[in-house]
């Protein structure tokens, strides 16, 4: 089974609380306070590991919670500082917040890690708090919350080259040849429900690696079959090689394959339809595969994309295309990756009427409206991150200089639905 998306709830240990302790030793004229501090509670960690290449585990585990930090005692003695939670996950795998769809994390490089949330700080002992007029503090700090939030897993399979085609076109008999995977090979008339991975050896010290990504069906860019698990796939390959049964064995006409796959990947992403592409004419033992191969040279070569016939039934054709593949790749930039916090969506849908307005009653300024709504429901302001972002929104909404211009001051209340603030400029 091939997981390719995952929710889980994670969680930062809660750090320990401060001890309130006085020294009271024998022969010892003069005590103190001595109470120690508590430990840091653990962090949570992502980190890469290429022995996986599935989300499967996170079926079974939805929960992750960093240790807790131990709570101080006398004699200044700290707590323990909790035990990190090391999550790990495939090469590829993007972690989304769940609730605000900004990108956390993109993994990608073996060992590779990301702090995702830091434990709460452990408090501080009343040994701290003595000064030189408060000699016996009999109070101590508690223990700060860990953080914690509901996370969506995603993982993309890393290729430099994706196989992409109808089902039971030679895909994977065709990466079997080329590169060292052996997947299993049938005469399937269905989708296989995972992409097979193989590297590819040129030459010693160049290789590149090739995907069987699982067949594409009409329909696919509205979630139809596979849908958009198939296209999640293929987002980050550099070259898209079209395997097309050139004989027509199954009933079908290869060029309406061909362009059946094309807008399936334009409706999906305009960009991913734009990646460099070549054309592998598999099934050219078959009788009848000749005259189409001069209608699919027609259709694609004015389009920029090169016709290679090969049959994969005889091991055939193949060293031009291999050749053509290591050409492009040699031309192209290296894969692109999501930057870490990539994205604040402030976008909202266009609907009748301002996204918000602001009112005056009683000298508090009230913002209302769809925009207020739908940020108010995504914030959680017990999170410091949370509050950040719900702080950027209001500027980036245009809501905090409507505000300037409807007269606020310094000190004014501001109200959104429940919430409530003074302004501060």
């Amino acid at each position: 089974m091939f997981v390719d998306k995952a929710t889980i709830k994670i969680k930062a240990g809660d750090g320990g609380n401060g001890a309130v302790s006085f020294r009271r030793e024998k022969y010892i004229p003069k005590g103190g306070p001595d109470g120690g501090h508590g430990g840091h509670g653990g962090d949570v960690i992502f980190e890469v590991d290429t022995g996986l290449h599935t989300l499967l585990d996170f079926r079974y585990k939805k929960k992750f919670q960093a240790g807790h930090g131990e709570n101080g005692s006398g004699g200044n003695r700290s707590g323990k500082n909790g035990s990190h939670e090391i999550i790990k996950v495939p090469p590829g795998t993007l972690v989304k917040d769940e609730q605000t769809d900004l990108i956390l994390a993109d993994l990608k490089t073996p060992g590779q890690q990301k702090v995702l949330l830091r434990g709460g700080k452990g408090g501080q002992g009343n040994a701290s708090f003595a000064t030189s007029t408060r000699q016996t503090p009999r109070f101590a700090q508690e223990g700060g919350k860990g953080q914690e939030r509901t996370v969506i897993l995603e993982l993309k399979s890393i290729a430099d080259v994706g196989l992409v085609g109808f089902p039971n076109v030679g895909k994977s008999t065709i990466l079997s040849i080329l590169s060292s995977a052996r997947p299993k090979i049938a005469d399937y008339h269905f989708t296989t429900l995972q992409p097979n991975l193989g590297v590819v050896e040129v030459r010693p010290g160049q290789s590149f690696v090739m995907a069987d990504i699982p067949g594409i069906i009409e329909g696919a860019h509205e979630g139809t079959g596979l849908g958009y698990t198939f296209l999640r796939h293929i987002e980050r390959t550099r070259i898209l090689v079209h395997v097309i049964d050139i004989s027509g064995s199954e009933g079908r006409d290869p060029l309406d394959d061909f362009n059946i796959i094309i807008r399936e990947l334009k409706q999906y992403s305009k960009k991913l339809a734009s990646r460099p592409q070549i054309a592998a004419a598999n099934k050219t033992d078959i009788p009848g595969a000749k005259e189409n191969i001069e209608r699919l040279r027609d259709l694609l070569e004015p389009m920029g994309i090169k016709v290679f016939p090969v049959s994969a039934a005889q091991n055939q054709g193949f060293h031009p295309l291999l050749d053509e593949i290591v050409r492009m790749l040699d031309e192209l930039p290296e894969l692109e990756f999501f930057e870490d916090e990539e994205v604040d969506d402030f976008s909202f849908e266009e609907e009748e009427g301002p996204p918000f307005e602001i009112t005056v009653e009683n000298g508090e300024y009230i913002l209302s409206g769809p925009a207020v709504d739908r940020l108010l429901a995504k914030v959680n302001l017990d999170d410091y991150e949370s509050l950040q972002y719900f702080q950027r929104a209001l500027r980036k909404l245009g809501m905090i200089d409507a505000l300037r211009e409807r007269g606020v001051t310094d000190g004014d209340t501001v109200r959104l639905g429940d919430l409530e603030f003074d302004f501060v400029d």
